[in-house]
């Protein structure tokens, strides 16, 4: 059922009912208004008789009955319409006219504060009882019926009901046509979105506000989780495309390795009589060849996994300790290498943790691996520090350091120094982890030697500003060499 329909059947049921409601309200009012008019004319009407009823008392009490029989008339036609009794201070019936009570009603002897209602044989009456002072004391009574208010009351009634039934079906039509122009928006809001391509995305629902609130509202809501839906879609691309460059990546960079141990188990197994040299020469080979795979495949698969991070595991966190975990583990891990840590007690940012430790152990890995020359021992200064919005980590070495034509280049995947035994993937990492931290990294040469040095700079949180998002583009283990 439509919506305007359904309001239009909900007005048509509703609005009979109120104006019923406000009817028997209004009845009630008018009921009352009429017995305080009905009231108010035997007020007046015994003002206007009393002094007449006096006289007639006292003629009574006189016995002079011509005079009684001329206050009878004056007083029956003072009356008008209402019933009138009097009686003398001795309870004798003086006179008796006009519309009563049936008998044996007994009637008020006083009534204080105004007329009250005396029920005789079903039918109700309106009764003031007026005492009569003076020489001739007595009682005045005077009745009408209570239901002489009802003929209008009946034509109250029936109005209230005529306009009850006559509200249902204009009210109806009416409802059902503003509800329609109502929602009229919402109808041509549904038609766009059947008819939206799942492909254009959240842009192709753009639309103009048509400044109804709810209609507005329900827009954007559309527009936002087509929004959500794209970025999902993103990233599940960027995942499978993440998933085939780790496949293609593995299999040609493993290729290599896999072809020099295959040889060299294939001499073991031709050759059985190897001399013992020779023997622990190939063994030797294979323990490399196996070493580069799993150093390549563990640093595929960081590279992977930073391609795919979501903003919910960035949070704050101390570099400090960070750094300082970090270059404990390098020493432990090279004891031969000299680290010199220069760190503030702490300083904190807003990161993901697991992140900043692989650029880290990379950016402290390369330093002892290629910053020193042939038989020296690796020499590493390692300082951080806050300045101007950023935290500041230089890693000094003490090699050959790094030309400036080939600056750029070390940040790319697969690339080797001739001889080198790493992958070729951890200056690639550092350069991914900066690149999600929002923050650079650039190469120059050590103060005091011809050694490398590596800045990084990652922006500090700035107090109650939102998160940084995470770049758009992030396809580090897909990019070309």
């Amino acid at each position: 059922m439509k919506l305007a329909t359904r309001i239009a059947l909900s007005v048509t049921v509703v609005v009979p009912l109120l104006v019923l409601a406000a009817g028997l309200l209004v009845l009630g009012l008018v009921t009352r208004d009429l017995h305080q008019q009905q009231d108010s004319r035997l007020r007046d009407r015994a003002s206007a008789v009393l002094p007449d009823v006096r006289a007639l008392l006292a003629a009574d009490l006189k016995g002079r009955p011509k005079v009684e029989q001329n206050q009878h008339r004056k007083v029956l036609g003072d009356a008008l319409d209402a019933g009138i009794t009097v009686r003398s201070a001795d309870g004798n019936l003086v006179l008796e006219g006009g519309p009563q009570p049936a008998d044996p009603t007994r009637l008020p002897d006083r009534t204080p504060d105004g007329p009250v209602t005396v029920r005789s044989k079903g039918h109700a009456w309106r009764v003031l009882a007026v005492p009569v002072a003076g020489a001739a004391p007595g009682t005045l009574w005077l009745t009408v019926p209570a239901s002489a208010t009802d003929p209008q009351l009946v034509a109250v009634r029936g109005r209230v009901l005529l306009v009850a039934l006559v509200s249902a079906p204009v009210s109806g039509l009416i409802a059902y046509g503003l509800a329609g122009r109502a929602t009229a928006s919402v109808r041509r809001l549904s038609r766009r979105a059947a008819a939206l391509d799942p492909r254009a995305g959240a842009a192709a629902f753009a639309t103009a506000p048509v400044n109804i609130a709810e209609v507005d509202e329900l827009s954007a809501a559309i527009g936002q989780l087509l929004a959500r839906y794209d970025e999902q879609a993103l990233r599940t691309a960027q995942a499978l495309e993440t998933a085939r460059s780790f496949s293609s990546a593995a299999s040609h960079e493993l290729r290599t390795p896999l072809m020099s141990m295959r040889t060299d188990l294939d001499v073991l197994a031709a050759h059985p009589d190897l001399s013992p040299g020779e023997r622990a020469e190939v063994v030797r080979d294979l323990q490399s060849d196996h070493a580069r795979l799993l150093e390549l495949l563990t640093a595929l698969a960081m590279l992977a996994r930073g391609d795919l991070v979501e903003a919910s595991a960035f949070g704050p966190l101390d570099l400090a300790e960070l750094v300082d975990a970090a270059v404990g583990d390098t020493g432990r891990r090279r004891p031969e290498a000299r680290l010199n840590a220069e760190l503030p007690a702490e300083l904190p940012v807003r990161g993901w943790e697991a992140g900043l430790r692989i650029l880290l152990d990379n950016l402290l890995g390369n330093a002892v691996t290629h910053g020193h020359r042939p038989g020296e021992a690796p020499v590493v200064a390692v300082r951080l520090r806050a300045e101007g919005g950023y935290a500041v980590l230089t890693v000094d070495d003490s090699g050959p350091g790094v030309p400036p034509g080939e600056r750029e280049a070390v940040f790319r995947r697969f690339h080797h120094r001739p001889g080198s035994p790493g992958s070729g993937l951890g200056l690639t990492l550092v350069a991914q982890q900066v690149a999600l931290h929002g923050g650079t990294v650039t190469i120059g040469t050590a103060p005091g030697t011809a050694g490398a040095r590596f800045e990084v700079r990652l922006p500090l949180p700035a107090p109650d500003a939102p998160a940084a998002p995470l770049p758009s583009r992030r396809d580090w283990i897909s990019r070309g060499d």
